[in-house]
């Protein structure tokens, strides 16, 4: 049986989590800033590592900023690698960063 995954945005904490059966597996943090989701921070536990989680997180969270009209400054080297990969959500980026 596979464990059910879903992520969640955590508004109050200025992050998005992601959870594995009910527990937080890791988060990727922002900050707003005129109008921009800034992602300053992404990290999975360690004992979730190497299931593809992490972009699983941050897909949703670029999702999440879409949905919301908002652009994104990818100042943590995962969401700017992910964005590099996924380029469908390069359109995202805040040019003035």
């Amino acid at each position: 049986m596979s464990a059910a995954v879903e992520v969640v945005a955590d508004p109050a904490a200025s992050r998005y989590e992601i959870l594995v059966d009910g527990v937080v597996a890791g988060f990727a943090q922002y900050r707003m800033r005129d109008g921009a989701m800034v992602f300053t921070h992404t990290e999975v536990r360690g004992e979730y590592e190497g299931r593809g989680l992490g972009g699983h997180l941050v897909g949703a969270a670029l999702d999440g900023a879409r949905t919301a009209g908002l652009s994104v400054v990818p100042l943590c080297s995962f969401v700017a690698w992910f964005i590099q990969r996924h380029p469908e959500y390069r359109d995202l980026v805040d040019a003035a960063g």
